[in-house]
């Protein structure tokens, strides 16, 4: 199991993590943050493997994964 922390603030929305994890892990946020843009977020409950593909293809390293 991993741990999956985002930066909500710095997330400009691309999505390139959503479509990345194999496991679904990551949703897009319905509010905004401080730049306009809807951030992801983790789902309650999901399960994460700790590939670490969200991480890799986020551009500005807005998440980080830790592996428990």
């Amino acid at each position: 199991m991993a741990r999956v922390e985002i930066d909500r603030q710095r997330c400009k929305g691309c999505y390139l993590c959503v479509s990345a994890c194999p496991k679904g892990c990551l949703a897009i946020d319905a509010s905004l943050n401080k730049k306009g843009c809807k951030p992801v977020v983790f789902k309650q409950g999901a399960s994460c493997g700790g590939c670490c593909l969200c991480a890799v293809m986020c551009p500005d390293c807005c998440i980080e994964v830790f592996k428990e």
